[in-house]
């Protein structure tokens, strides 16, 4: 579908991107495709349910998983109408005014989980340097106030950029590259002056990924400082047991960004089926796993768990 130039259609519909070459076989990769979908809806549900059920997890750093877990819940619940509607075959079409508001959330959610693991790694310096006075540091009321910056930082400043896609003149094919929207994908198809939205978003995301992955790596730097200056090797272990979790999620959620900024940069030649899982993976890892890595990783919650299943069956 394609527009005549100069003419403005910003309300038409634009075509979502499945697996292209494999039309044949959707039913069978939607099969796959919905299983992971309740996968994460099922596991980060379950994750919240045991962190408010049991009052002993009622500390700083389940609030901040509680937050990470929500955060992922979000970003499956934010897609999964068009990449499964493509799958089964609902929809492979998107007005864009929805399409700019699922970039929103996308984007968003992106920063947010960015944000919420930068904190998770303050927790973990917190609780490790100076756990003397941790609980009086992460007192509810400032977790509070954490969570509210995090939602400010994470949305409110990707607002003009976003905004900015509803008033462009899209005059190339309405074809996206993926099977839900994103920013870098619309700027694609327009033929207007993007040079704002490129380069604030080109700043938006030094200062938000790229910066919180710096402190992220610097936090674990004096993390193990004063691990192994802690003379007894076990508590040794013990200390640096405690951050294996968040590390796991770190990497779970910066490896598929990196991943697909190189596909995206340099991955020119290789096939659009590469594109699209690559950006299946960065949509859908994060929030697959991090339930996985925290019941596996962390005994208070597996524990929690194990217990809940038994009164399930009963």
């Amino acid at each position: 579908m394609s527009a005549q130039p100069g003419f403005n259609i910003s309300s038409s519909m634009f075509l979502l991107t499945g697996f292209p070459g494999l039309e044949h076989l959707y039913m069978w990769i939607a099969i796959p495709f919905s299983s992971i979908y309740a996968m994460v809806l099922l596991g980060n549900c379950m994750i919240l349910h045991v962190i408010r059920t049991e009052q002993s997890l009622h500390e700083p750093m389940f609030y901040f998983l509680a937050m990470l877990a929500l955060t992922d819940l979000c970003m499956g619940i934010s897609t999964v109408h068009t990449v499964l509607g493509i799958l089964w075959g609902f929809s492979d079409k998107i007005s864009l005014d929805a399409c700019i508001g699922q970039s929103f959330f996308i984007h968003g959610l992106s920063f947010m989980e960015s944000s919420v693991l930068l904190t998770m790694s303050f927790d973990r310096y917190i609780a490790i340097c100076n756990p003397l006075r941790y609980s009086s540091i992460l007192t509810d009321a400032r977790i509070i106030k954490i969570g509210i910056a995090i939602i400010i930082r994470s949305f409110l400043f990707i607002t003009p950029v976003i905004i900015r896609l509803k008033i462009f003149n899209y005059c190339r094919p309405h074809v996206l590259s993926h099977s839900f929207c994103l920013h870098q994908d619309l700027l694609r198809l327009t033929c207007s002056d993007i040079r704002f939205n490129s380069f604030y978003a080109l700043g938006l995301v030094i200062c938000t990924l790229m910066l919180d992955s710096v402190l992220i790596l610097i936090s674990y730097v004096l993390i193990l400082k004063s691990v192994l200056a802690i003379a007894s090797r076990g508590e040794r272990l013990k200390s640096f047991q405690t951050c294996i979790s968040h590390i796991c999620a770190v990497l779970v959620f910066y490896i598929p960004i990196i991943s697909l900024t190189m596909v995206h940069r340099f991955g020119k030649h290789l096939s659009p089926i590469v594109h699209v899982l690559m950006g299946n993976i960065y949509i859908l890892f994060p929030p697959l796993m991090n339930p996985i890595i925290y019941s596996v990783k962390t005994q208070q919650i597996r524990s929690r768990i194990q217990r809940l299943f038994p009164r399930q069956r009963n």
